[in-house]
């Protein structure tokens, strides 16, 4: 097969179908470029997991007397000390306890007053009407349940909280939009194929008078779908370079620069450039394959060879 002959069809093919082959271009590029983002969602999400999942902590809050009047589960008074040195002990037995840090009322209302001392509220409030709590860092945060049963309902205890539950949440939102995104990104697959489809068979249809002669004179099936599906997998591989630049783009000005997400938002731990570097081949691997197999099964129909 001579390689100048196929590039030259490649060349004629995408000049006569110039319209179509933008369309096509512009499908895979979107296309691929959602698949990306998907892949690279779900690796920020995953990132985002290990990175908070490590510093929740569990909290025990202790009665105090304010709690004592109003909340059931200080019905029989504030903690005392030997409740306090009873939970404290239990704690340190339990093999799920990494650490346990100790929270005073002044302590609490100081971190109060120093997130929320422009509200309303903080003027009047008083440390005593805060309470101590126990902050406990756990092996594994999934083992909650074993300190919320352990504790849960016991004397001088308040309450139980869990801040992997609020994790929980925000991470199911996160997994929902990338759900939607991923509905999106097939949907356009398949406006990607069928594009290609047509393209290819548009193609072979308004060639095929040389593909008559080429039969006659005894050419290779092989031979005569080559340059179609080379054309078809040039568009896709255009496509794939333009959602590979799309997504590089989207890092360095949304992250890095512009709306430098990463100096605005440096709670979060975004995902680094070695993801999406790692990413990018299988965009364009992807790019050329997706048309080249969509031609080579439109071929089987449209062209007799």
């Amino acid at each position: 097969m001579r390689a100048q002959f196929v590039l030259s069809e490649i060349g004629v093919g995408l000049r006569r179908n110039l319209t179509m082959t933008f369309a096509v271009v512009v499908s895979v590029a979107l296309s691929l470029a959602l698949f990306g983002s998907t892949l690279l969602m779900s690796d920020q999400v995953t990132n985002m997991k290990g990175y908070w999942y490590d510093k929740v902590n569990v909290s025990i809050f202790l009665c105090n007397k304010s709690d004592a009047e109003s909340d059931p589960n200080c019905a029989k008074g504030a903690v005392t000390e030997d409740q306090k040195k009873k939970i404290l002990a239990d704690l340190d037995d339990m093999g799920v306890v990494q650490k346990v840090t100790y929270e005073s009322q002044d302590e609490a209302y100081k971190h109060y007053k120093d997130q929320f001392g422009d509200s309303p509220l903080a003027s009047s409030l008083t440390p005593d009407q805060l309470q101590e709590s126990y902050r406990i860092k756990l092996t594994k945060p999934e083992k909650y349940t074993v300190v919320a049963t352990a504790f849960d309902g016991r004397d001088g205890v308040q309450s139980v909280q869990d801040q992997k539950g609020v994790l929980d949440n925000l991470f199911k939102l996160l997994e929902g939009m990338n759900w939607a995104a991923r509905a999106i990104m097939a949907l356009m697959l398949v406006v990607a194929l069928m594009l290609i489809v047509n393209t290819v068979r548009v193609s072979a249809f308004s060639r095929r008078r040389e593909t008559g002669i080429m039969r006659l004179v005894g050419a290779s099936g092989f031979y005569i779908q080559a340059p179609f599906i080379a054309e078809a997998a040039v568009a896709g591989l255009i496509g794939g370079l333009v959602a590979c630049a799309f997504l590089v783009a989207a890092r360095y000005f949304i992250i890095d620069h512009g709306l430098a997400l990463a100096e605005k938002f440096d709670l979060i731990n975004f995902i680094g450039w070695d993801s999406v570097v790692s990413t990018l081949p299988l965009i364009l691997v992807t790019s050329l394959l997706m048309p080249a197999l969509a031609a080579f099964f439109a071929l089987r129909k449209y062209l007799k060879v």
